[in-house]
Parts: structure tokens; sequence; C-alpha cells
């Protein structure tokens, strides 16, 4: 997973994890900020996903979004 790329490019992505993840609020992605341990713990108190799974979503989310510049 690149971090750096999630972090460097939150800003473009909010639109999308939004999609992606309905239950996050705009307050979420704001705190969020692109930091990957701070999504996870969010998806895991919203989804009651494991650490291992939020991870995985995660890196989905990364992989689908690579060519996002």
């Amino acid at each position: 997973m690149n971090r750096d790329r999630i972090l460097g490019q939150w800003h473009q992505l909010k639109g999308q994890a939004k999609q992606k993840w309905g239950k996050l609020t705009n307050d979420d992605l704001d705190r969020i900020d692109g930091r990957v341990e701070e999504l996870r713990g969010v998806l895991q108190e919203r989804y009651g996903l494991s650490k291992d799974a939020a991870d995985k979503a995660i890196l989905d989310f990364e992989k689908q979004h690579s060519t996002t510049s």
C-alpha cells in the first residue's frame, strides 16, 4: 500500500472515499486527512471491520484509484 500517495492525494480521493464508504461523514474525511491509520480506525468503527479487513479495503481502494493523478 502506498500510504504516501493516499496522503498526498487525499483532497482528490475524498469524494471517491465518500462514495465507497457512505457511512463516513465529511467531518470524518476532514479528520482522516489522508492518514491511513486514521482511515483504518474509522472504517473499523463505522463498519465493524477487523484491522485486517479494514487494511484490505484500503488496499483495494488504493489499487482502484492508482491512476488518479
